[in-house]
């Protein structure tokens, strides 16, 4: 029935954000190709605008020029005076947030996907930012549901003190698409494809909202995270030991008090320790290393939402 439902307004404004990070390639080179010819992401009534974040980082094929870009909206950053000193990409998230923000601004975006690899083992990967988000949650499970049998992970950031201030939160609905594993500087068909069919179902899905169409309460499976999770160093603050093979490439599955965690050179093993079985993502990242993550931990949990309709047809 209509009055089970909560009615969400249209959604009228669209991005795609390629680039926030310069050698993940996938994103580049699919807004790229929007920017040229975006008739497949054209929907019916929708604004869809593909665009470049970091084209600095995107031209030398590296992950940033002075700053990681998907970490520094916040307000102290947004807040401070416009300046050629600033690093590049302060200055860069200024623009992004005047020309696509703020949130629930009258002219701002509705919605923004920011498309990323990762060198680890993670497949499909919805990252989701406030666990009581209804819409998000729903078009999460049609994404999710439409890609079946190829799984799809959801990854759920929400924490009190880890705080990320990604390109994406300036809109009402962030959404992290995250698709490996893929190599820095690196394009893979497979991995490709894979992207390309998440934005082409998160699209419909927002066209079908928008049409009228009700979508009944429904449930999803989120991966918490807890912690991250640095590697073993030594005296002089270098890594000590490396990802145990048992673990490597074992992104989501169990890990479990016990379980092997890192190996030192001279073949000693470091075990999970404590009491709770927790699920390993972004494990052996490229681009973590330099932020000491050697991999998160998450836990496994349902995330409900409540049936929506759009609240004008």
């Amino acid at each position: 029935m209509t009055s089970c439902h909560i009615a969400e307004a249209p959604i009228k404004k669209v991005a795609i954000f390629g680039g926030t990070h310069g050698n993940e390639l996938t994103g580049v080179f699919l807004v790229k190709h929007w920017l040229e010819n975006g008739a497949e992401i054209q929907r019916t009534g929708l604004e869809v605008k593909p665009f470049i974040t970091n084209p600095s980082a995107v031209k030398k094929c590296t992950r940033y020029i002075d700053c990681d870009l998907n970490r520094i909206f916040d307000i102290e950053n947004l807040g401070k005076k416009m300046s050629e000193d600033l690093p590049y990409e302060v200055r860069r998230a200024q623009e992004i947030y005047h020309l696509f923000g703020p949130k629930d601004g009258e002219d701002s975006y509705d919605i923004i996907f920011d498309l990323h690899n990762t060198t680890s083992n993670m497949g499909c990967t919805l990252i989701l930012e406030d666990s009581r988000n209804n819409f998000l949650i729903q078009m999460f499970h049609y994404i999710k549901t439409s890609l079946a049998p190829l799984p799809c992970y959801v990854y759920l950031i929400e924490h009190p003190s880890l705080k990320y201030a990604t390109t994406r939160s300036i809109a009402k609905y962030p959404v992290g698409i995250e698709v490996g594993p893929q190599p820095q500087g690196v394009l893979r068909a497979d991995i490709l494809d894979q992207m390309r069919k998440m934005i082409k179902h998160a699209l419909d899905f927002i066209h079908h909202f928008n049409e009228g169409k009700e979508f009944p309460p429904c449930a999803i499976e989120v991966y918490k995270i807890i912690e991250k999770v640095d590697y073993p160093r030594d005296a002089n603050g270098e890594i000590a030991a490396v990802i145990h093979p048992n673990l490597q490439d074992q992104d989501w599955k169990p890990l479990h008090p016990g379980d092997p965690m890192f190996l030192t050179l001279d073949g000693k093993t470091m075990p999970l320790g404590g009491d709770c079985t927790v699920y390993p993502v972004f494990v052996n990242e490229a681009a973590y290393y330099e932020k000491k993550e050697a991999f998160a931990k998450t836990t496994k949990l349902t995330l409900n939402a409540k049936g929506i309709r759009c609240s004008v047809r």
